[in-house]
Order: structure tokens, then sequence, then C-alpha cells
């Protein structure tokens, strides 16, 4: 089919890959306009620009999808469907309705639950047992639309949103070609969503990201997975300089008890406000990621400690 693909994040890459390996014809495709990236925050190209840039393809960057230029741009390519995957803007009617078949799009949930900017993290956060990557037709309604082929994922103990964010990639990558094929042929029920139990994702802000030891170790371990590794759950560690900032990366629930942020003994067991926690990553403010061994040998946080 004639195609356009809208994605603009590293989750969108392998879906891209996979649609333009499957022979569509990808007429253009349309990221987010090019912006500060990286530790010295120089202006590049989204993920998905520069591998559509390396395979060949057209690649729009309107600032706003709303203009009328853009607009009268996109319906003149004469789609037969459109393919959006994480592209971070909304679009109007008049461009989902463009294409002959409709617009498509990847979602990383299990629909109707986790609707908008960020499914995730917070499944991890919430501590659902399982997600999905589903494929829906678009509607104007932020994620409402009818869902046209899904595919469940368990969320493990040890899960973080970095290895479900990699997990659904792929799979919602694979579940694209088929979806197209089904709904090219005319062989695709599309299943209505139920309103029951529709829950929203809100964007991650940053005053989430502090952790807040009073709170149960349940809910501590799932926050700190559900942040990694970005933005990243942190709290700030006595040191002789004063405190500093860390981030955790993974922990896993475990036994102890003391007084909240009291650290329990000599391996990062951290007291909660009820039950405890196991720190097993984790990443000084300015340096790279460690193991628990590894930090604790440069920083040391013995039993006693209280983090703030």
């Amino acid at each position: 089919m004639r195609i356009a693909f809208l994605g603009t994040p590293d989750f969108a890459v392998p879906a891209l890959a996979e649609l333009a390996a499957a022979g569509h014809e990808i007429a253009a495709v349309y990221a987010q306009p090019p912006a500060p990236r990286g530790r010295g925050q120089e202006v590049r190209p989204s993920p998905v620009q520069a591998f559509a840039q390396s395979l060949g393809l057209e690649v729009r960057t309107p600032a706003s999808m709303r203009d009328p230029d853009a607009i009268a741009a996109f319906q003149a390519l004469d789609l037969d469907a459109a393919v959006v995957v994480a592209y971070g803007q909304i679009l109007p009617a008049a461009m989902l309705d463009a294409p002959r078949l409709g617009s498509f799009n990847l979602h990383a949930s299990l629909l109707p639950r986790w609707r908008g900017a960020a499914p995730i993290q917070r499944a991890v956060m919430a501590g659902d047992s399982v997600t999905a990557a589903q494929v829906m037709k678009m509607t104007e309604g932020l994620d409402e639309g009818p869902v046209v082929l899904s595919e469940t994922v368990r969320i493990g103990p040890l899960d973080t949103a970095g290895t479900m964010h990699d997990r659904l990639s792929a799979i919602g990558a694979h579940l694209l070609p088929r979806a197209l094929a089904a709904i090219e042929r005319g062989g695709v029920t599309l299943t209505p969503q139920s309103e029951e139990g529709a829950t929203y994702a809100r964007k991650i802000k940053p005053a989430e990201a502090r952790i807040d030891w009073s709170a149960r170790a349940e809910e501590v371990d799932r926050k700190i997975r559900g942040l990694s590794p970005f933005p990243g759950a942190w709290f700030e560690a006595p040191s002789d300089k004063g405190p500093v900032r860390v981030k955790a990366l993974l922990s896993q629930l475990d036994d102890g008890s003391g007084a909240p942020g009291a650290v329990l003994d000599n391996d990062l067991l951290i007291a909660c406000g009820s039950g405890a926690v196991r720190l097993l990553t984790v990443q000084r403010e300015g340096r790279g990621a460690q193991d628990a061994e590894t930090f604790l040998r440069g920083f040391p946080l013995t039993r006693g400690a209280k983090l703030d």
C-alpha cells in the first residue's frame, strides 16, 4: 500500500523498518522537528528522521499538523493508509480521514487502560501484571478508536519502563504489517473499546520522580522501575561534601523494617513506610549506571545511614 508514517522517538524506528521491509510504498515520513538532544544539547534530528533519511525516504517535520499548508500537503499524498507510532502531535480530522482506508496507531497499552502520553511508565508504576501492543483505527478522541490487532505482554517483578519499552516496540513492529495486510484485504474486525476501565496515562512530571520513602515498599519499587531509565526516580544520599543526588534504576522488594529512608544493611536495603526495597542499580549525578556493589565501593552507604 501507499502509506505515510508518522513517528518520532526510537520506540517507532522498528515499526518503520518492518513496514519498509514489507514492501509498502512509504510516500513520506513525518517526525517532530530537530531539537536539542544529548548532554551537549546539540540540535539533532529525531531517531525516526535519522533512520528514514538513511533509507532515502522523504521526511517532513512540520511544527504543527494543524497548519493549513501541512494539511493540504498531507492530503495531496493520495494515501491508502497512514500509520502513527508515538508521533507527538494530535492529528486533525482532515488528516485522519484523508487516507483511503483510514489512519492507524500503534499504542503500548491494553486499551482502554492507559490512553495518553505515558502508557508504559504508568502501567509499571500502577503494578499492572499485563499490558499490550495494540493497533487501532484512529478517531478524533485520544486513543479511543476501535482495535484492529492486539498482543498482550506480561510485566515481571524486575521489569522496568525501559525493558517494557523495548519489548513492546519490537512486538508492535511485527503487528503493524499483519494489521495492514488484513486491512488491505478487508479481512479485519474492528473491536470498539469499552469505556469501562478507561484510564489516562498522564505525562510524567519532574516532581513525581523524587522518591518518598514513607510510601509502602510496593509503591516505591514500582515507581523506581516505572521511571527507569528516564527520568529516573531519585533520592539524596549523605556525603562528606553534602547531599548527593542518586537515581535508583532497578529495585526489588525485600524483608526489612525501620524508619523510612534508613539504610538497613551494607547492601542498599532501604526501609520504606512499610517493608523495604533493595536497590540493585543506581546512578550518581554525572556518572553512569552501576550495580549496587560497584556503587558502594566508590560511595559507601552503610547500615544506619539515612536517605533524604
